[in-house]
């Protein structure tokens, strides 16, 4: 049984590094993907996890495996194509450590061409949460695989985790991706959001009521929006939670988000509790945890690469200073 089933998109992405000969910029290639960097994560603070996918078999694609397989996660889901390439993103920093991507991503590429036939039937009953994103949704077949084994590990008894993560250059129309992303909710338990993407899905609509809609018309049990350095608000069955993040040295947000979002995974896991009976104090723990993960990963460069150990997440709580 898996503690995590991650599906969707793995890649690399080349992350700026300083600059070379006529200062041409030089870059890091770290292998991720958000529903891979949520199932490192996972892994590499002790949970049974697995991603589930397609690289190519190129030579990002084995470094894909080699980071999965680094971070103890389970690899033996993704699919090395021989007929797809690796999808490639190229990150551009601002000074404050945010992020731009370029990607090189189309039906040639291997992530966009996973099939139904690529998913074990087994495994729909072997997760105890199951993870998605957007950018899988954005081109067929991978849209139609990942929403059917989502809707099938729902009624096999997982809670559902959906992390939108929009990517509009990835989207040939953003009214088809806004209403892709709405279309997906109702599948979910559990859904993090960004402040930009809630404000994409649902305009000028105040949080409150944004948590109070999510809560009431699609059954999600706790939606959380993120804020990057201004933390995070998070609604549980209609009670709202503030929660700051850390004050560290940014350097590359990459991940950030999909390792804050692995933290309050694994925090609800070890409490070993229905989402919907935490107390408050509860909650505020795993809002906690989730934060200092997120904040620790921005301080160095890469996803995946830059997963902290459980020892620094417990000091950076202990001892760091909340924005």
């Amino acid at each position: 049984m898996y503690d995590l089933v991650s599906i969707g998109e793995m890649l690399i992405d080349f992350t700026p590094c300083g600059t070379g000969q006529n200062n041409a910029p030089l870059y890091l290639q770290n292998p991720g993907g958000a529903p891979a960097n949520v199932a490192c994560a996972m892994a590499k603070l002790g949970r049974n996890a697995t991603f589930v996918g397609k690289v190519g078999d190129d030579l990002f694609g084995r470094a894909c495996r080699t980071a999965l397989e680094n971070a103890g996660c389970d690899s033996s889901h993704l699919i090395l194509s021989k007929t797809f390439a690796t999808t490639l993103a190229f990150v551009t920093l601002s000074p404050d450590g945010n992020r731009d991507f370029s990607f090189y991503r189309n039906l040639t590429t291997a992530d966009v061409n996973l099939l139904p036939e690529d998913i074990p039937g087994e495994l729909l009953h072997q997760g105890k949460i199951f993870h998605f994103g957007s950018v899988s949704l954005t081109q067929e077949p991978s849209r139609s695989t990942v929403l059917e084994t989502i809707k099938q590990a729902r009624d096999a008894g997982a809670i559902i985790s959906y992390d939108p993560n929009l990517r509009p250059p990835l989207w040939g129309s953003l009214d088809f991706a806004k209403t892709t992303i709405l279309e997906a909710l109702p599948l979910c338990h559990l859904l993090k959001i960004s402040d930009d993407e809630q404000n994409f899905l649902f305009g000028t609509e105040p949080e409150e009521e944004v948590g109070r809609r999510l809560f009431e018309e699609y059954g999600i049990i706790l939606t959380v929006i993120t804020k990057a350095k201004q933390g995070c608000s998070a609604f549980l069955n209609g009670r709202k939670f503030v929660a700051s993040a850390y004050d560290v040295e940014t350097i590359d947000t990459t991940g950030a988000g999909d390792s804050f979002w692995a933290g309050l995974l694994l925090r609800l896991l070890e409490l070993n509790k229905a989402p919907d009976t935490l107390t408050d104090e509860e909650m505020e723990d795993v809002l906690r945890f989730a934060n200092a993960l997120g904040s620790l990963v921005t301080t160095k460069r890469g996803a995946i690469a830059a997963i902290p150990t459980r020892e620094e997440i417990e000091t950076c709580i202990r001892e760091g200073k909340l924005l």
